[in-house]
């Protein structure tokens, strides 16, 4: 083995019942914390790609109806780059954010939490799992990673045959 890890060997692999149950806890700990006098929230809007199934997940558990997105780019591939607003929710709906859950798989460096929380200041930011340099951009989260791991999200993996770290049987 060399020196030097690549990307995939230091990874996190999130499966599909993991991003579920994990998308509920984070459910579980916004419940009843919205700016309402019963707590609600108003609005739920995903950071689209990633933040588009916990955001589901999320809506569903807390009984919010108006769901919207935010189109982001600030990955081309494992390389991120500058963020990018490619589109967004109605200004009418989003106001300065107040009583709306913006929702995110990850928060990394936090560069695209920030250029969101600069649009709407008064959201509440949570995401399902968070690394060091993000988590001041972030309300609430689930799990922490380290910095240098990749996380593998379901939507982005096939099943097949890996071969084991140590040998090979």
């Amino acid at each position: 083995m060399t020196g030097a890890q690549l990307p995939h060997e230091k990874g996190f692999h999130i499966s599909w019942d993991q991003i579920h149950r994990d998308s509920r806890a984070l459910a579980w700990r916004l419940d009843k914390r919205g700016p309402g006098e019963d707590g609600a929230w108003r609005a739920v809007v995903a950071i689209t790609r990633g933040g588009m199934a916990p955001a589901m997940i999320i809506a569903r558990e807390l009984d919010i109806r108006t769901v919207d997105t935010i189109s982001i780019k600030s990955y081309n591939h494992q390389t991120q780059s500058e963020p990018v607003v490619l589109s967004k929710p109605d200004a009418e709906l989003m106001g300065d954010g107040e009583g709306v859950l913006v929702i995110d798989d990850l928060v990394d460096s936090g560069k695209t939490l920030e250029v969101v929380r600069a649009m709407y200041p008064k959201a509440h930011f949570a995401t399902v799992y968070a690394k060091p340099k993000g988590e001041p951009m972030v309300d609430t989260f689930i799990t922490g990673v380290s910095q240098d791991t990749w996380i593998f999200f379901p939507w982005d993996m096939a099943l097949q045959y890996v071969e084991p770290y140590r040998g090979t049987d």
